[in-house]
């Protein structure tokens, strides 16, 4: 039943506007990102109530009571809900202080649910995936290589938003870039947020000392509390140098509860990733100028990205909690470095060229993603089945955005499959009629 109130949130069905049981007015302004992970169900939503603007998380539930039953009242994570979405208002909801979360309540007639019943089972498909087959070799190369452009200029616009923000500190840009891919997808935001609170020129202050750079990532991380009870040299040593460097510097933490751990192994853990990040910079890792140097040349990217961890984090996941002795937690994986290389190197030449004026350095990117294997994950693994294979990285990069932004985003009528498929099988009349007269339409009609 939730799931079904997800995705009607999702796509925007229940309308824009409701009123909570207070009174106040409602506007959905952005429904959210839907989190298949652990918190809110829905992030980064924009809501209006009374005229005044919220940014923040929506979590939706059958009962309202449903939010003290599953413990919502006292986890931090759930501070951030700006609205409360039900379908059976049968308590009032707080946070953690106490204050009242704006709450609306939802009905549906019965014949919604005869019609979803329909389509619940396939609700995460692609609902073209029957029929791409069909489709002319021209129509899905043409848009395939236009996606795969798409998507490294989407990253590469990334780069760009940092460095304007950054008032063209490229250094600090690039390093952003970098620890945002560090998060592979799940910490990818909480990676970003601590790239951008922690000036790079700070850690290159302090490259010679390791300690002191882990200390000032794993404060700034949010994840050192010398009240805490975690009795290990090491952590009290981190806290003891964070308390130090964070008054020299003004520094101030983020917020601890943005991390994820659900379905994360522990040697992925983002203690692990900080560790190895506060290892890169006491290498000597020079972000964008590496892989300047490295021209797109795979193999020398590579080992610009081969960091490894040591001490403490070669037997540990995280503080206090030592890691399975069979695995291998020193370095990164070679798929992982291969991430980074896809999500950093290629949209660092795209947004470089863009900076530069040398188009040659765009180039590089598609170059570097045609030399490399595809990912491979269940999305690229989907694609397959409907007889679109990856044999390179250029084309998985194409197949994950059409799956992220068209698909999962419900953009048909904007995909050049689903409008040729519209035009093909829905206004036959557009596709050489007999009759010369009708020839000349270029369009159809809906039906009134």
């Amino acid at each position: 039943m939730e799931m079904i109130y997800h995705y009607i949130w999702h796509h925007r069905m229940l309308g824009r506007r409701f009123t909570t049981g207070d009174g106040a007015e409602v506007e959905v302004l952005f429904p959210g990102r839907h989190n298949n992970d652990a918190g809110p169900d829905f992030a980064d939503a924009r809501i209006r109530i009374d005229g005044r603007e919220w940014i923040g998380n929506v979590e939706i539930h059958v009962k309202a009571s449903d939010w003290r039953h599953h413990g919502h009242d006292s986890d931090p994570a759930y501070d951030n809900v700006i609205l409360h979405v039900v379908a059976v208002d049968d308590a009032t909801v707080s946070r953690r202080d106490g204050t009242r979360i704006p709450q609306v309540a939802v009905t549906l007639p019965e014949e919604f649910y005869k019609i979803y019943a329909g389509l619940a089972a396939d609700i995460r498909e692609v609902k073209c995936a029957g029929m791409i087959s069909t489709l002319p070799a021209i129509v899905r190369e043409d848009w395939l290589e236009s996606l795969a452009a798409e998507r490294i200029h989407f990253k590469a616009s990334r780069l760009l938003e940092y460095n304007s923000l950054n008032g063209g500190d490229w250094e600090q840009s690039v390093f952003t870039l970098f620890a945002r891919a560090l998060g592979f997808g799940l910490n990818g935001v909480p990676f970003e947020i601590l790239a951008k609170n922690t000036p790079l020129r700070i850690l290159y202050h302090h490259s010679d000392n390791l300690l002191q750079l882990e200390a000032i990532l794993f404060g700034q991380a949010g994840m050192l509390d010398g009240s805490s009870h975690i009795f290990d040299d090491y952590y009290q040593q981190l806290c003891a140098e964070y308390g130090f460097l964070a008054r020299k510097y003004s520094l101030r933490p983020m917020n601890p509860s943005l991390w994820k751990y659900a379905r994360t192994r522990p040697g992925n853990f983002p203690h692990r990733r900080i560790a190895l990040l506060a290892a890169a910079i006491h290498a000597g890792a020079r972000f964008s100028s590496g892989m300047l140097e490295a021209r797109g040349d795979y193999d020398r990217l590579i080992r610009l990205m081969d960091w490894d961890v040591g001490g403490y984090w070669l037997e540990h996941s995280e503080f206090g909690t030592p890691a399975d002795p069979s695995r291998h937690l020193g370095s990164l994986s070679a798929s992982s470095r291969n991430l980074l290389i896809i999500n950093v190197a290629a949209p660092f030449y795209m947004a470089y060229a863009s900076m530069s004026g040398n188009f040659d350095a765009g180039e590089l990117a598609f170059d570097l993603l045609r030399s490399m294997a595809p990912e491979r994950n269940a999305k690229i693994r989907s694609w397959a089945d409907c007889g679109l294979p990856a044999p390179d990285a250029l084309r998985s990069q194409a197949l994950l955005h059409l799956r992220d932004e068209y698909c999962d985003k419900g953009k048909c009528l904007q995909c050049r499959f689903g409008h040729h498929l519209l035009r093909s099988r829905a206004c036959p009349a557009i596709n050489g009629l007999s009759d010369p007269t009708l020839n000349s339409m270029r369009y159809c009609h809906a039906p009134a």
